[in-house]
C-alpha cells in the first residue's frame, strides 16, 4: 500500500526541551509493508515514509503502536497518525481522498496485527525521485528536440505551453493532464482540434495563435468548455467562419480572432455577456451581425476589415405574402416563450429556431424578412475602440432585419428624419 501526499512529522517531545517544530511539509511517499527486524529476527509491518532529502526512508512500526487516528478532515485530503513510540505524529495532507482512507484502513489493521495476510503490502523500497519532488505546475517547450516523446507530461501541471515544436496535431497525451488551466499551442501546424479537449474540465485559456486551423468544431462549443473558457487566442488561423453554436461559449472574457479569413462573426455573438476584449483585425469582414449591439466590451480591435458602406436603401427582401403557416407558428413560439425541443418538434426546426432574427420592433423572423445594413459608432459597445481604417474611423456597418414592409418603411422614415 502506497500513498502520495505532503508530511510532516512532529515529534512530540520536543516541547519539554524547549523546542519547536519547523512546522514545514514535504512531498512523500508512504508506504506499508514488512521489514525483517535485526535484532528479533521477526518480520513485522512498518510505515516507511520517503521524502526528497531522505529517499532511502524513515521506518515506524505498526503493529500495536498507534496511539490515535485523527481523521475529521479526510474528506479534505488530511489526516494525522500518533504513534506511541516513537512520540511523533505524522501529519498527512494534499492526498487523494479516496486513498487516503484506504491507507488508514491498512495502517488500522496493521496496527491490529489481524488479517494482515489481507493487507495489500508493498516492499519497503527506496522511492524515485520523480515520486517525492514538488509536482510541476508549468511546463514550457519551445523546440521540437525538446518536445519528451517517450516520457509523459507531468500529471500535475496546471499550465503547458509546446510552441514551435511542428505539431500537425495536438497530442492525446495533454488531454489525460485534467488539472490543466492553460493550453498555448501557438506556431504550430494544427489543423484541427480534436473533441476531447473539451474534457479538459478546468482548462481557462486556450492560445492557438498562428496554427492551420480552418474550423472550429461543434462538439468544443458544447462541450465542458461552456463553463471554464475564459480566454481564447484562434489568430493567424485559417478560419473564414465560426459555428453557431460557438456563443454557448458563455465564459468567454477575451477572444483573437485576428489575422483570419473571416467573412463573419458569430451570428448569436450577442449572447456572450461576459466578452470584455474582442479582436478581429485584418479579416474579410464585409459587415457586423445584428447581435453586435448587445455586446458590452472594454476593448474593440476591428481595424482593416473591407467593411462596405451601410445604405439602408440597399436591401435584400425575402418576404412572402401571405407569410406560410411554419413561418407564422415559429415566430409565434419564439415570440410568446413556448418551450420546445428535439423531443417534441424536429431537430432542423429547432435549429431554425435558434437562429431566428430580431425586428426592430422586438419581434422575431425566421426564414422571411427584409435585410439591410446601418452605420454604427463602435463606442457603443465597446470603450475603448482601436479605428477601424487609417482615416480614423470608429463607425462600421451592422445588419438589420425587419419582420415586415411596415417595420422596414418605419425605419426608413426614421433615417429620413435624421437626415433633414
Amino acid at each position: 500500500m502506497r500513498l502520495q501526499c505532503e508530511v510532516e512529522v512532529i515529534n512530540r517531545m520536543l516541547p519539554t526541551f524547549g523546542m519547536r517544530n519547523r512546522g514545514k511539509a514535504a512531498r512523500a511517499v508512504l508506504s506499508i509493508g514488512r521489514h525483517l527486524d535485526k535484532t528479533s529476527k521477526i518480520q513485522n509491518i512498518y510505515l516507511m515514509i520517503c521524502t526528497l532529502k531522505d529517499k532511502a526512508g524513515c521506518k515506524y512500526k505498526l503493529k500495536e503502536n498507534i496511539e490515535q487516528f485523527f481523521t475529521r478532515f479526510v474528506e479534505e485530503g488530511k489526516a494525522t497518525v500518533r504513534l506511541k513510540e516513537p512520540a511523533v505524529d505524522v501529519c498527512l495532507s494534499k492526498a487523494d481522498a479516496n486513498n487516503l482512507k484506504n491507507f488508514l484502513s491498512a495502517a488500522r489493521l496493521a496496527h491490529r496485527g489481524s488479517e494482515v495476510d489481507s493487507l495489500p503490502l508493498t516492499a519497503l523500497a527506496p522511492a524515485r525521485t520523480r515520486d517525492v519532488e514538488k509536482p510541476k505546475s508549468k511546463m514550457s517547450i519551445t523546440s521540437k528536440k525538446d518536445y519528451p516523446l517517450t516520457s509523459c507530461f507531468p500529471y500535475s501541471l496546471e499550465q503547458l505551453q509546446v510552441s514551435y515544436c511542428r505539431l500537425s496535431r495536438v497530442d492525446m497525451r495533454m488531454l489525460t493532464l485534467k488539472k490543466l488551466r492553460k493550453l498555448d499551442l501557438s506556431n504550430n501546424h494544427i489543423k484541427k482540434l480534436p473533441a476531447t479537449i473539451g474534457d479538459l474540465c478546468c482548462l481557462a485559456e486556450l492560445v492557438l495563435h498562428n496554427n492551420h486551423l480552418e474550423a472550429f468544431s461543434t462538439a468544443l462549443c458544447q462541450s465542458t468548455l461552456q463553463h471554464s473558457l475564459q480566454y481564447l487566442d484562434l489568430g493567424q488561423n485559417k478560419l473564414r467562419a465560426l459555428p453557431i453554436q460557438f456563443c454557448q461559449l458563455r465564459e468567454l472574457v477575451h477572444l483573437k480572432l485576428d489575422d483570419n479569413e473571416m467573412l463573419c462573426l458569430p451570428f448569436k455573438i450577442g449572447q456572450l455577456s461576459k466578452l470584455r476584449f474582442l479582436s478581429a483585425a485584418r479579416n474579410q469582414l464585409p459587415y457586423l451581425p445584428a447581435d453586435f449591439r448587445r455586446l458590452s466590451l472594454e476593448n474593440l480591435d476591428l481595424f482593416g476589415n473591407p467593411f462596405k458602406h451601410p445604405n439602408p436603401l440597399d436591401h435584400t427582401i425575402q418576404l412572402k405574402f401571405p407569410l406560410t403557416l411554419l413561418e407564422m407558428a415559429s415566430r409565434a413560439a419564439v415570440n410568446y416563450r413556448i418551450p420546445y425541443g428535439p423531443q417534441l418538434i424536429p431537430a432542423h426546426l429547432c435549429q431554425d429556431l435558434e437562429v431566428s432574427k430580431t425586428c426592430g420592433c422586438g419581434k422575431v423572423c425566421l426564414n422571411f424578412y427584409i435585410q439591410t445594413t446601418v452605420s454604427m459608432n463602435l463606442h457603443h459597445v465597446s470603450h475603448t475602440v482601436v479605428l477601424v481604417d487609417n482615416m480614423g474611423g470608429t463607425e462600421a456597418p451592422v445588419l438589420c432585419y425587419f419582420c415586415s414592409l411596415t417595420c422596414y418603411s418605419e425605419f426608413l422614415d426614421k433615417c429620413l428624419q435624421r437626415g433633414r
